[in-house]
């Protein structure tokens, strides 16, 4: 109970502030129009009995003055046309030349780019069998299939109605009304469990000239986003309304309005309204009263959807071409900055491991890990340098200097529990006992080096630059994450290491 006399009290309260604030907002105003008034009334005063010539003088003065302000704040607020395809020109400058370049540099640092070569290759078969490519894009269970099987009531599909039954990329020759020969694919839905088809989905849509997106409802946040991915590249799309026979006129027509609304000005979009057909159960009423479960036959209706795909057809076929390679390319250059990353993490990760097992032959005789070779001792610096090489990212020495000093501190304080848990793993070897020394200090400067270089690497990848700061977080995060684990790890490369010295003395002196 007296929470909620509480409860009434403070709204009591709140209401009367926002009382008294509206209050003072209505007596500010008022004051506002008062002196305006005044000082109008003032200058009109002046003005009236001043000379004619000056009256109009002021006045051209004060509606010029008005008209550039009012010019610069439309400049200034206006929209900007551009604004949401900022990414086309970007975009457009990729060209067969640009890629091949590209493609060649990369090869030439070692990268596997088969399956990039396999997409260019795809394009030029494409290209050389002259037909127009049409994507049914969208997600699980819109229609697509049952849209194809409309528009080629000859062909042969699966088609489910739990959805999902396209579980890879079907290709099937169409001839429209004009004699345009072109390619229907048939492709996953997107969004289904697990997402794992998704990508193949995206991707055949850039390689196609004509999107058909279809959707049988208003568009999701993930729709919205697969549809203006495509559009911003340029690529021609048909947004295809499904299922229309389950609205009456006006629900269809408002939610036509509301996707088109969705879309805004977006370019080389089309919205049409179709039915795929299939079976419809309806309740049939007997004149008796007896009600009976009847299944009807739904013609299908895709007239707009073929009118739309001709007037795509009948547009300069140079422009359609154009578009599809610039999608192409754009697909050719991710799946080239993918080979890249993965090919830098890669190569990150053996130089870490390469300068970690440099660093503990090193450290056998150490008294203290951590201060020479982190600090004094070349292989930290070095080990920065060609991380930094790999990412193409100019380091300056200072900031590796700022880095090795940040990394000493976090290093100091965290010393003792790495020899007490690298000790602790040499335990888990059988025949090793407690022996600890050298063996210990090489396992913790082991681990010192692959956390060093693992946080480095992350911030050349993640920020295009080496921070310090940052990159010494990530080292003593990465230190503190599962230290046993490493330890133990660690623990054994540095026995493997202690084994092979004998090895290499004997070599040496034979």
């Amino acid at each position: 109970m007296s929470s909620l006399r509480q409860s009434i009290s403070t709204s009591r309260l709140i209401r009367i502030a926002l009382a008294l604030g509206l209050g003072l907002l209505v007596l500010l105003l008022l004051w506002g129009v008062l002196i305006l008034t005044e000082t109008g009334m003032s200058v009109w005063d002046r003005l009236s009995r001043g000379p004619a010539w000056f009256f109009w003088v002021y006045a051209a003065g004060f509606a010029a003055v008005t008209g550039v302000g009012l010019y610069l704040l439309w400049k200034l607020l206006r929209p900007r046309r551009g604004a949401r395809t900022a990414r086309l020109p970007a975009a457009q400058t990729l060209t067969r030349e640009s890629i091949e370049g590209r493609i060649q540099a990369a090869e030439g640092q070692g990268l596997d780019l088969a399956e990039v070569r396999r997409e260019l290759a795809l394009l030029q078969k494409r290209k050389e069998a002259g037909k127009v490519q049409v994507s049914f894009f969208g997600e699980i269970s819109a229609g697509k299939s049952s849209l194809i099987k409309a528009l080629l009531p000859e062909a042969e599909l699966q088609i489910d109605v739990r959805g999902g039954t396209t579980r890879q990329v079907h290709a099937y020759h169409w001839k429209s009304g004009s004699g345009d020969e072109l390619i229907l694919t048939d492709m996953p839905g997107t969004n289904e469990v697990g997402g794992g088809l998704d990508v193949v989905a995206r991707e055949e849509a850039l390689r196609s000239h004509v999107v058909v997106y279809v959707c049988d409802g208003d568009l999701s946040r993930s729709q919205y986003d697969d549809l203006h991915a495509l559009t911003d590249l340029g690529k021609p799309c048909i947004v295809a309304l499904n299922k229309a026979d389950r609205y009456r006129q006006q629900e269809l027509e408002q939610l036509l309005a509301r996707v088109k609304e969705r879309l805004g000005g977006t370019v080389r979009v089309e919205l049409v309204a179709v039915q795929a057909g299939g079976k419809r159960e309806a309740l049939l009423v007997h004149p008796d009263g007896r009600e009976e479960t009847v299944v009807r036959d739904m013609p299908p209706r895709v007239d707009a959807l073929a009118a739309a795909l001709q007037r795509h057809l009948d547009e300069d076929p140079a422009v359609l071409e154009q578009l599809r390679d610039t999608s192409v390319f754009v697909l050719v250059s991710r799946k080239l900055d993918a080979a890249q990353e993965r090919f830098r993490r890669e190569r990150a990760a053996a130089i870490t491991t390469s300068y970690s097992r440099k660093a503990m032959i090193g450290a056998m005789a150490a008294v203290t890990p951590g201060s020479d070779l982190i600090i004094q001792g070349y292989l930290g610096v070095a080990m920065v340098k060609e991380l930094a090489a790999l990412y193409e990212v100019p380091v300056r020495q200072m900031d590796t200097d700022l880095l090795l000093r940040l990394i000493q501190k976090k290093v100091a304080r965290t010393t003792a529990i790495m020899l007490a848990v690298a000790g602790n793993a040499l335990k888990s070897f059988p025949g090793i006992g407690t022996l600890a020394g050298g063996i210990a200090h090489a396992a913790a400067y082991g681990m010192i080096f692959d956390a060093l270089g693992r946080a480095v690497a992350q911030s050349l990848e993640s920020r295009g630059d080496l921070r310090p700061a940052q990159a010494a977080q990530v080292f003593e995060e990465q230190i503190s994450e599962d230290l046993e684990a490493s330890a133990r790890r660690f623990a054994r490369l540095a026995l493997d290491l202690r084994r092979e010295e004998p090895q290499g003395r004997e070599g040496q002196a034979g």
